[in-house]
């Protein structure tokens, strides 16, 4: 008798010591009623991030995340944070909410790093709000291209069936040099806190692609079926790229939330709630595995 209560309360108290040390396990646990204040949340976004917003705010009112604000959205195509860091003060929305301490998480989508307007708004928006938090979208490149080498090569709407191989070299570089940025970064202003984390986009999308070439993606294919044009989402990577930030900004997991309205609105019968499903572990699995999230062990401060 002794050892059977001996054992069930060793079962009972393992969620709460994966939780005391930060494993994966714990990111899968009931939210704490903090997490659930929803963020005050300003964009300086191209394209390739723009669409985020509105499916992000479906997320959160059906996660019941009460408070979540769209503060502002500044959108240049094909742009460099610099390019929105360097705007007439006049139009400058980003910089006007960051320096008037509206802004709880500002949110960037450069395409080559290391891109100075990051490390700008970074020190202005601490000078206002010292617990503002930066998160920093990983972008995939236009034409298959890493965005090191942006612009070459970014509009190529050439061949996309690419292999498991092929696909985990082609955004590498630029993902390291973004990496590097946010540890510098963190080391210049965190004071020991990651200030500034990294959604993982690109490398979800890696996972995506591979999972279509190997024929486990019901409703998608062919690789070709994610994009528009040369660069641009279609609704499937769309949906996935906002579950991202879901689970970046909340670190939450958004696997059993209702669809977003951009994939339902497809109304295409194969991208149906199995495929959602699919989505949605991709985005929760690549967030809560990278570092740069703060949501695995590794990356927690």
């Amino acid at each position: 008798m002794p050892a059977l209560i001996l054992a069930a309360l060793s079962l009972l108290a393992s969620p709460r010591l994966a939780e005391a040390q930060g494993s994966p396990r714990a990111a899968l646990q009931k939210p704490s009623a903090a997490l659930l204040k929803g963020e005050s949340v300003f964009y300086a976004s191209h394209s390739l991030m723009w669409y985020v917003p509105e499916p992000l705010r479906e997320l959160a009112a059906a996660a019941g995340i009460q408070g979540h604000e769209l503060v502002g959205l500044q959108k240049i195509g094909a742009s460099r944070t610099l390019q929105h860091w360097e705007l007439p003060e006049g139009e400058n929305q980003a910089k006007h909410a960051l320096e008037a301490g509206k802004v709880g998480a500002f949110v960037m989508s450069p395409i080559q790093f290391p891109d100075e307007g990051v490390e700008n708004f970074v020190k202005l928006g601490l000078k206002q709000n010292p617990d503002v938090r930066f998160i920093v979208q990983l972008s995939w490149g236009g034409g298959d291209t890493d965005n090191q080498d942006f612009p070459k090569g970014s509009r190529n709407n050439g061949h996309r069936e690419k292999n498991p191989v092929q696909l985990k070299k082609l955004y590498e570089r630029n993902i390291s040099a973004g990496e590097r940025q946010a540890d510098e970064i963190n080391r210049k202003y965190g004071h020991g806190k990651r200030i500034m984390t990294l959604v993982p986009t690109a490398q979800a999308l890696v996972t995506l692609r591979t999972k279509i070439y190997q024929k486990q993606m019901p409703g998608l294919n062919s690789q070709s079926e994610l994009f528009v044009d040369a660069a641009h989402p279609s609704p499937p990577l769309e949906a996935l790229n906002a579950y991202l930030h879901f689970a970046v900004l909340y670190g939450r997991s958004p696997v059993g939330l209702p669809m977003v309205s951009v994939l339902k609105k497809a109304n295409r019968a194969d991208w149906d709630e199995k495929l959602n499903r699919m989505l949605q572990e991709i985005a929760w699995q690549t967030a809560v595995n990278y570092p740069y999230t703060g949501l695995s062990p590794v990356g927690r401060k």
